[in-house]
């Protein structure tokens, strides 16, 4: 696969970074011009004013998934703050609308299609299950929406409406395991993940990169969003013997889960299995406590404890807004992206018009971005790294794989479709 140098910040700009007030204004060379005419930046009949611009937040505030969620809303709002300090967009402060998914695929397309056709947003930064993504697609494709989606995901999907800032399959499923079959030898796998469609594509594609690699799954276990009773899987790992158990289980399903391979005395210091999750965040741990995953293996392309000067600067303006208690996911960082990604595509523009916001995305480049330098590829998926971290008992992790270089994102990779 293709790989973009990673770029190199100038010494001035290191300095720069390390405070909060240098991330509002450090960017990819798109500057603050002064305030055009409404009539000229709106011709579609967005929600925008000569002072104002309307953005919709969509994710799960209650129901399952609100676990994982929670910590996107966190991110967008502080992104929307952060950017209204520093002047806004095209002059204009930004307000949101707000809307609770409920972990409800349905109603995620309900609120998608008021956010568009009431409320006239000028971009959604929204979802995060491929359930939620997948049914809101439609509506805004059909109403010419924007959409800035931040999870990672199984990829096979490329929208012009829809800019996704997470990592696709070859960017983390691939990726990790390849580290995990170099690196530990492994040889066996049981897959496990919550019964849609992301695990089960997911599953999918790493059961293909499995087979190629001349390797064996010995299980495959699928269970509903919500399930709380794992006892039986449990077991059945306990016969296989896997070398790596290979999870997607989300939302609040990981809580039992883990608690429960821990009551049955699997230890994943022991790496007998070794447990390689392409689900479990610092949000999640949260709820699994740190006691009951220490020593399992995370693929990622943000870990909270990354050592950059954008980071720092980012958990410390995180925290003051959130909570010193609160911890920062993967998720939670790239949902931080959208924002800045719409703002900087708006000024490249010069208008909130979704046509002519699709003309400039492709190219633009963020260098404030915590997890380091990223870029909006022709597919509107991100250049980004991969990582894979090793989760402790404080709910942090110790990073532990990083590739050299960004990875081109590919969301139709040959031979896995």
């Amino acid at each position: 696969m293709k790989r973009l140098n990673t770029f190199k910040l100038s010494s001035w700009r290191h300095a720069l970074f390390a405070t909060a007030t240098a991330l509002l204004v450090a960017h990819a060379g798109v500057t603050q011009a002064a305030v055009p005419p409404t009539s000229e930046v709106n011709t579609t009949g967005l929600a925008v004013t000569d002072d104002t611009v309307t953005v919709g937040i969509l994710h799960s505030i209650t129901g399952t998934m609100a676990i994982s969620e929670t910590g996107s809303t966190q991110a967008e709002k502080l992104a929307i703050k952060q950017i209204n300090e520093s002047g806004g967009v095209l002059g204009r402060q930004i307000k949101y609308i707000q809307e609770d998914g409920a972990s409800d695929w349905p109603t995620f397309a309900e609120k998608s299609r008021k956010l568009l056709l009431r409320d006239k947003v000028a971009a959604v930064m929204g979802c995060w299950t491929s359930a939620s993504r997948k049914a809101v697609l439609p509506v805004f494709e059909q109403y010419n929406g924007m959409l800035f989606y931040p999870t990672f995901y199984e990829g096979l999907e490329e929208s012009p409406n829809v800019v996704y800032t997470g990592q696709e399959a070859t960017q983390q499923i691939l990726a990790s395991i390849d580290w995990v079959v170099k690196t530990k030898g492994a040889k066996t796998f049981y897959l496990l993940g919550s019964d849609y469609i992301w695990p089960r594509t997911s599953m999918k594609i790493a059961r293909k990169h499995i087979d190629k690699l001349g390797l064996k799954v010995v299980g495959e276990e699928y269970y509903p969003l919500g399930h709380t009773q794992f006892n039986s899987v449990i077991n059945k790992v306990k016969l296989k013997k896997p070398d790596v158990i290979f999870a997607a289980v989300v939302g609040g399903s990981n809580v039992a889960f883990y608690k429960q391979v821990n009551a049955a005395g699997i230890d994943w210091t022991k790496e007998k299995p070794i447990m390689l999750t392409i689900s479990v965040t610092e949000d999640e741990i949260l709820g699994i406590g740190g006691e009951n995953i220490v020593g399992a293996y995370a693929s990622m392309k943000y870990f909270q404890s990354l050592d950059n000067p954008n980071n720092a600067a980012f958990v410390k303006a995180f925290k003051e807004m959130w909570g010193d208690d609160i911890v920062i996911g993967d998720v939670t960082q790239a949902a931080y992206l959208g924002p800045w990604i719409w703002k900087y595509a708006v000024e490249k523009a010069g208008s909130f018009d979704v046509d002519k916001l699709k003309e400039v995305l492709p190219g633009i480049e963020l260098t404030i971005a915590p997890e380091g330098y990223v870029k909006v590829h022709e597919n509107h998926h991100l250049w980004s790294k991969a990582r894979i971290a090793r989760a402790r008992t404080d709910g942090q992790f110790d990073v532990v794989f990083e590739s050299e270089e960004l990875i081109e994102p590919d969301p139709f990779p040959a031979g896995y479709q």
